[in-house]
């Protein structure tokens, strides 16, 4: 027999929006937690027994449709996905697999069990021309990667199942065995080695502390919430501006960054100027609370301090 709690499976548990959710859900007296990867667990080993680990490979249907018969979730929150940018751009039928067909069958999955389904998607699914952006504005792509996360958005929003969209922004945050940096943790490093580093000055984006996210995700499963909504922080800052930031935060040397802008930079796919979200939709439905920026430096500090001592 089932038990009466709200079970959530959350796929891409391995990676750092998984994982706190995981870290923030798996003492939950409500809740029986589920977590999902290809392949095996990279949990903290601290964390065993607090949850149930099943193996799931999105792309593979049978696999998706193996599982949800099993857990029969009240709550997906769906985080897996192909995001590395350039990669998507220069791999676009793996794209696609990742980001579009795993989403298919996800949702048709979801019907089956009319499971609540909690999606993650991004600003790059705008062109950065008329940012912020509320929930409602126009998408219009300018990369492969955001063409892929608005045709999973589209998908999602004509599911026969509950489904709510959680729009976000250039997450940063540190996990367990993480393969990616992020904005913050370049820095540090780059400036305690002496390094110059070159960073643009003309794109805006509202950062998003991953323990924000992953509560605005909880908020949204925990009210069975509906629609789109979007879950980022509230500062509106440059790239530079994030730097400079996190130079002042850990008192480094910040004339080793300089201004740059995007024209400078070639990468494989374009980037949108100016997005940024509106989150008053968020604060009002949900109770979203995001941390300032400068108060996300102060609590990845404490992170880093914990993991290496």
């Amino acid at each position: 027999m089932k038990s009466e709690k709200l079970r959530i499976l959350v796929t891409g548990a391995n990676g750092l929006l998984g994982q706190k959710l995981v870290n923030a859900l798996k003492g939950d007296p409500e809740v029986e937690l589920f977590a999902s990867g290809k392949g095996e667990s990279r949990l903290p080993k601290a964390w065993d027994g607090s949850y149930h680990w099943i193996s799931i490979d999105v792309s593979d249907k049978g696999h998706v449709e193996n599982a949800f018969a099993e857990i029969q979730p009240h709550t997906l929150i769906h985080t897996a996905a192909m995001t590395q940018v350039d990669d998507c751009e220069k791999d676009k039928e793996g794209c696609w697999n990742a980001n579009v067909n795993a989403v298919a069958n996800l949702v048709a999955a979801a019907e089956v069990y009319q499971t609540h389904f909690v999606h993650v998607s991004t600003d790059f699914i705008f062109d950065g021309e008329n940012g912020p952006y509320s929930e409602d504005a126009d998408p219009n792509p300018v990369n492969f990667y955001g063409w892929s996360k608005l045709a999973a958005e589209r998908l999602v929003m004509k599911a026969k199942t509950p489904w709510a969209i959680a729009r976000t922004i250039l997450v940063y945050g540190i996990a367990q065995d993480m393969s990616r940096s992020n904005i913050i943790l370049w820095v540090k490093k780059s400036l305690e080695q002496g390094k110059t580093i070159q960073v643009v000055n003309d794109q805006w984006r509202t950062p998003t502390l991953a323990e924000d996210l992953a509560d605005g995700c909880i908020l949204i499963a925990k009210k069975g919430a509906t629609g789109v909504f979007n879950i980022s922080g509230r500062d509106l800052l440059t790239p530079y501006q994030m730097a400079v930031m996190t130079a002042d935060y850990f008192g480094l040397d910040k004339r080793l960054i300089q201004e740059s802008n995007s024209r400078l930079f070639t990468q494989p796919a374009k980037r949108p100027p100016k997005t940024g979200f509106i989150i008053d939709k968020a604060v009002r439905d949900l109770g979203y609370a995001p941390k300032s920026f400068s108060d996300g430096i102060g609590i990845l500090a404490k992170q880093l301090i914990l993991a290496e001592s």
